[in-house]
């Protein structure tokens, strides 16, 4: 139904917006260096579902009542904003429990996996940047004359998800490959994690207290 011209335009920017790290790229990090691999890839998968959550919202129409409402707006972001806070302290608190044999143990007996995709999922759905991007862009690429706008929303959305799960993926590879690292020393280890606890935490605080002002 969406037009390959259309398309092509829509991954171009999508691109340009998904390179620059935002916050979901920095949860991932975070995840990876607080809990290693495992749990990184689940978020990342975790952060495509609550992206494309918001894609949905915006092809029926919920994303414009967030967009054109300051106070909808903020309130989504502030409740991410405390969540993101949440998991950055409880991995702070516990960053003296980890050990260099975790590395190796399966992952999904400390934290469930499923908990995981879902904090994942809550923390893409509620991004500032995510709902400003598929609120305010993904409609401009849509053919209002061909009809069926929602499926053509939903169509072009899995663009930017495809490409998300690529990068982020990446990006989650590449941190629990330095926390393998800091992993020979329990010492060391126990720094990493409390480094993704207070980078989750800071994040928080950084959602928080930027975006809209109106």
């Amino acid at each position: 139904m969406v037009s390959m011209e259309s398309l092509l335009a829509f991954a171009a920017m999508s691109l340009l917006v998904i390179v620059i790290p935002g916050p979901s790229v920095l949860f991932v990090i975070g995840r990876a260096l607080a809990h290693g691999r495992r749990t990184a890839l689940a978020t990342v998968l975790g952060n495509l579902v609550g992206s494309y959550a918001l894609v949905i919202a915006v092809a029926w129409g919920l994303g414009a009542l967030v967009e054109t409402s300051a106070a909808v707006f903020t309130g989504v972001k502030l409740a991410g904003a405390a969540y993101l806070v949440y998991l950055g302290v409880q991995a702070f608190r516990h960053r003296k429990e980890m050990r260099a044999a975790d590395i190796e143990a399966p992952s999904g007996e400390r934290r469930g996996d499923l908990r995981t995709v879902l904090d994942g999922a809550l923390v893409g759905a509620t991004n500032p940047k995510g709902i400003v991007f598929f609120a305010a862009v993904l409609p401009q690429f849509v053919n209002h004359s061909s009809g069926q706008v929602p499926l053509q929303m939903m169509e072009l959305g899995l663009i930017p998800v495809a490409i998300g799960l690529i990068t982020d993926t990446l990006w989650g590879l590449g941190a629990s490959a330095a926390r393998s690292w800091f992993a020979r020393s329990d010492r060391r280890l126990s720094k990493v994690g409390g480094a993704g606890g207070l980078a989750m935490i800071g994040l928080g605080v950084t959602v928080a207290a930027t975006g809209r002002a109106d």
